[in-house]
């Protein structure tokens, strides 16, 4: 394959690219129901759906398949969009909504192979490729959709990937920092001086500032990657909103969904900061024994669902008291 060849491909005329004025073009968007709109069951009782605030959600890839040799997705790909509606927008930006409008809009994805291939250059321009995406759809929300609204970025995995450059370059020491409520960037290394002007938030009702952890069994030493950094990263403790130390015992945690989406696990695990990343116990829910993996990637938010719930709705009191 010649440098770059992918790119060129899918910037040729046949490549459908997104037109974010059509809502099929977003995953979720408050002028339609999507998988977002779903309610866990044990929260029914007390759910009071608002429109405080917005959330421009980025979601995880689901374009994972080893023998699939393309380096992006595309847009219209009726079975990755499928997945990303009912893993990502159902099981993690749910989370985010019950007070907020939700917005998720629909990117050609990098492969997830971009992470780890030695094709560093071919790498490179497919995440650019995915990036030129999320930053025309936040575009297209802040002329269309946002009029000064307040908000709050949510993403991750390769939502994160991407959201730390957008807030680089569009919100970061710029006027719209005083609308950006709190950016969740989840799953990925963010350096915890990586913004001029952005602060890792420092308790739960914090605003104009960000959070971010990787989740990991406690007492696992990855020196593949995280052994390899040379940087402090931000890392929030998701039971406390501090970045000490200290472990948050597991009675603190009120609410993981895991395997069933309609099925509550309290307690399910408990956290604690460690160097670089997010150290939990084994999570209990049923079926947890045979769990043997030590890298938590894909529960980062699941782990902590209803203690996000909470934190999203603290943070816009919060933000609504001193504006």
């Amino acid at each position: 394959m010649k440098k770059n060849s992918h790119f060129t491909e899918l910037a040729s005329p046949t490549e459908i690219a997104p037109d974010y004025s059509k809502l099929e073009d977003w995953a979720a968007h408050p002028w339609k129901w999507d998988p977002s709109d779903s309610v866990p069951k044990p929260f029914r009782n007390k759910y009071h759906k608002d429109s405080i605030a917005d959330v421009f959600f980025l979601y995880p890839t689901s374009l994972t398949a080893r023998k699939d040799s393309r380096w992006n997705a595309p847009i219209n790909d009726e079975k990755i969009n499928h997945k990303t509606d009912y893993t990502s927008i159902l099981y993690q930006a749910s989370a985010f909504a019950e007070k907020c409008r939700l917005f998720a809009p629909r990117y050609r994805q990098a492969h997830i192979k971009s992470y780890f291939t030695k094709s560093r250059d071919s790498a490179a321009a497919a995440f650019d490729f995915a990036y030129q995406d999320v930053k025309t759809a936040f575009i297209y929300y802040l002329e269309h959709y946002n009029h000064g609204r307040p908000f709050i970025i949510a993403a991750h995995s390769q939502g994160t990937t991407h959201a730390t450059r957008l807030i680089k370059e569009m919100i970061d020491g710029k006027p719209l920092q005083k609308q950006m409520i709190c950016a969740y960037l989840v799953g990925m290394p963010v350096p915890d001086t990586y913004y001029q002007a952005i602060p890792v938030c420092g308790s739960d009702i914090a605003t104009h500032c960000f959070v971010s952890w990787r989740t990991f069994k406690t007492g696992y030493v990855d020196t593949a990657f995280v052994g390899r950094e040379i940087f402090k990263a931000a890392v929030t403790n998701p039971l406390s909103w501090r970045s000490d130390s200290l472990i948050v015992i597991r009675k603190n945690n009120t609410g993981a969904i895991l395997r069933k989406f309609n099925v509550l696990v309290p307690s399910a695990v408990d956290a604690q900061v460690h160097g670089n990343i997010l150290w939990t116990s084994k999570p209990r829910f049923f079926g947890s024994i045979f769990l043997t993996t030590q890298n938590y990637h894909i529960a980062d938010i699941n782990f902590f669902y209803s203690n996000i719930a909470e934190n999203v709705k603290n943070r816009i009191n919060s933000y609504l008291k001193n504006h």
